[in-house]
């Protein structure tokens, strides 16, 4: 397998030299930008320092790389991202994202709405767009390349990897002027033996949630869903890792929750003979010492692999595409509306431009049913699926060589 390949300075460097960052070292403060060789004439990238010095590429060239190349990113038209891109998703900096998001990072004991007489409009303001909690954990699963699959990651995505590669995408995020990892909490791989260690370094980070001056903090927390049960006070939430740290929720909550994400809990419980997830993403606060009571909670399906869905309709077609040692992207809803105009699935191995695939399910209706029904008016080559019939075969990769042009990275 091809390994990505790229022109830093005079000098042609692959992704596994061991000489890497040692070049990456010499040109990291110069005007020099290294330039991925993916595609003919390259695409310019630039070099960063977190652990290590790391190449990435720069903002809004995600399109120009090959799409079988690592730092390929499908146009954000192609899935709910480029309704929030400027407005609720800014990049000041490459690789540092604002988010201006929907929800508080604080609530306030007693806190009304002022009232008062109506006073003389001195200026009108466009309204901008805010993300939503849901298009945040989106956001994050994008960031941490959770959407995106190749072969090498088979058998490599589990909690810990969930962990890792989530806690690192928020570390360049801000919200409301907070670094949203100080607010994150992605609960780590439960074993036995590291438990309490484990516990330990959970209180210190919802330390944050301890009240300060009359204002309750909020945190996030994000996870896979594993049950939900009566207790005397209204409902235990149950989070997988996190076996001694139930979320509190009113009853009343939790109906609404049921209500609101009836379809998504109800798909764990699906005749597909397959194994789906549901993630939640619940902000929290302290209803007392370590006593961690549910403020909004948002659910999303994923599939065994932790590749986001929007429906169980999606699953057979992601399944099969992992099976069959495809790559491919997962676009995501974000806050649009309708995901039916996007495609379910970006192939990336099937040539120099990634290849649509839809999913017509037979339980779209109304405005849904007739967005995808346009999709295939407008280009009626493209390749499709309807849920009752047999899938068509998927588009052929094109063979280089002895295999793919380039090698994925092997976690995420």
């Amino acid at each position: 397998m091809s390994i990505q390949r790229f022109e830093v300075g005079a000098r042609i460097v692959f992704a596994d030299d061991a000489a890497l960052q040692h070049v990456l070292a010499g040109v990291y403060e110069s005007p020099d930008r290294p330039r991925c060789l993916c595609c003919e004439g390259g695409v310019e990238m630039y070099v960063a320092r977190h652990r290590q010095f790391v190449l990435k590429r720069m903002p809004g060239s995600g399109a120009r790389h090959h799409p079988e190349c690592p730092s390929y990113e499908p146009d954000e038209r192609l899935s709910g991202l480029g309704e929030l891109v400027g407005d609720a998703v800014l990049e000041p900096n490459p690789g540092c994202f604002e988010l201006r998001v929907n929800f508080p990072w604080t609530r306030v004991a007693g806190k009304g709405v002022p009232r008062g007489e109506a006073e003389e409009t001195a200026e009108v303001m466009v309204a901008r767009r805010r993300m939503s909690l849901r298009a945040l954990m989106h956001f994050l699963f994008h960031t941490a390349g959770f959407d995106r699959w190749s072969p090498a990651m088979e058998g490599k995505r589990n909690q810990a990897v969930l962990h890792k590669y989530l806690m690192e995408a928020a570390e360049g995020m801000t919200v409301r002027g907070i670094g949203l990892a100080e607010r994150l909490y992605v609960p780590e791989a439960f074993s036995e033996a590291g438990r309490e260690e484990a516990a330990r370094r959970r209180r210190a980070k919802l330390a944050v949630l301890h009240p300060r001056d009359g204002q309750s903090p909020l945190a996030l927390v994000i996870g896979e869903f594993k049950g939900c049960e009566a207790s005397a006070l209204g409902r235990r939430i149950w989070i997988k890792h996190a076996p001694d740290a139930p979320l509190l929720v009113a009853s009343r909550t939790w109906e609404r929750i049921e209500r609101s994400f009836g379809a998504l809990l109800e798909a764990r419980h699906a005749d597909t003979g397959q194994r789906v997830r549901v993630v939640m993403a619940a902000l929290i606060r302290a209803r007392r010492e370590h006593t961690y009571e549910v403020d909004t909670a948002s659910l999303m399906l994923a599939s065994e692999h932790w590749i986001p869905l929007e429906g169980v309709h999606e699953l057979a077609l992601v399944n099969a595409l992992v099976q069959q040692r495809r790559r491919f992207v997962k676009p995501l809803r974000y806050d649009a509306r309708t995901a039916a105009a996007f495609p379910n699935v970006l192939l990336l191995d099937a040539g120099p431009r990634p290849v649509p695939l839809h999913v017509l399910s037979p339980f779209l209706a109304g405005k849904e049913r007739e967005c995808k029904m346009r999709v295939f008016r407008d280009d009626p080559g493209v390749w499709r699926c309807t849920y009752e019939d047999a899938m068509p075969p998927l588009p052929a990769t094109v063979e280089q060589g002895q295999g793919t042009r380039f090698a994925a990275p092997l976690a995420r």
